[in-house]
């Protein structure tokens, strides 16, 4: 009899802790509700994930301090860089380069991560660059043979100078072909392509690395080259017939 007792009391133990087991695995209100506030963050993160970026831009800087850098890109726009313990400089000649060495004026090349919503980059990268070479169009208005430079004259009338160094390279494509020609070729009236770089001492100046003569090429915008008279225009009688003077 104590035997068939014993059984029964270990079935009822056995059934009393299983229901335990089970209740504990079934999610109460309590256990949905720190789910769902996982899934939120999770949401969350994944989103603030989707708002960044990696991206690289380049541009002058126009302030720095600590913690920021203040760009000015290459189409003009601002941009606002933030720089910390992570982000590394390297100058092409130094070997030493931080964020106390950056001043105004420098070319920055900057890798990092970029926000949408902020605007911001976080920089991982910063490395100054080398200045991007002026591509001048336009007509030789002027040849100075004493201190070998030409002047251009551009299509908005602005004129600047070109000084030919002892490395500058000039060309001449005539005919789909391209030929080595020199300053001595070179005629006022020519349109011309010259590429070069700023000249720290005069900002109107370029130091000229290649130039290119384009002889067949008549200059498409009228230009002033100083020489040229403007010519009197006679008045309108309103009717589309003009006035002109008599004379003998």
């Amino acid at each position: 009899m104590k035997k068939y007792i014993l059984i029964i009391l270990a079935a009822l133990l056995t059934t009393t802790v299983f229901t335990k087991v089970m209740a504990a695995g079934t999610p109460t209100p309590t256990d949905s509700s720190l789910l769902e506030q996982v899934a939120n963050e999770i949401a969350s993160k994944t989103a603030q994930l989707n708002l960044v970026e990696k991206r690289g831009i380049i541009g002058t800087v126009t302030d720095s301090s600590s913690t920021q850098i203040t760009l000015s890109d290459l189409n003009g726009n601002i941009r606002f860089v933030d720089v910390d313990e992570l982000t590394k400089f390297s100058s092409p000649t130094s070997d030493s380069y931080g964020i106390s060495d950056v001043t105004n004026g420098t070319l920055l090349g900057v890798l990092g991560l970029y926000n949408k919503q902020s605007q911001r980059i976080l920089a991982r990268d910063v490395s100054v660059q080398t200045a991007f070479p002026s591509v001048i169009y336009g007509t030789i208005s002027d040849i100075d043979k004493t201190n070998f430079e030409l002047t251009i004259a551009k299509e908005n009338g602005q004129k600047i100078v070109i000084e030919i160094q002892d490395v500058t390279k000039t060309y001449a494509f005539s005919a789909g072909t391209m030929a080595k020609s020199g300053f001595s070729k070179t005629q006022t009236g020519q349109t011309i392509v010259a590429i070069g770089f700023s000249d720290k001492q005069d900002s109107k100046k370029i130091l000229g690395t290649r130039i290119i003569l384009l002889p067949d090429i008549q200059t498409g915008f009228a230009l002033n080259l100083g020489t040229a008279v403007n010519p009197t225009i006679p008045p309108s009688t309103g009717s589309g017939i003009k006035l002109y003077p008599i004379t003998k």
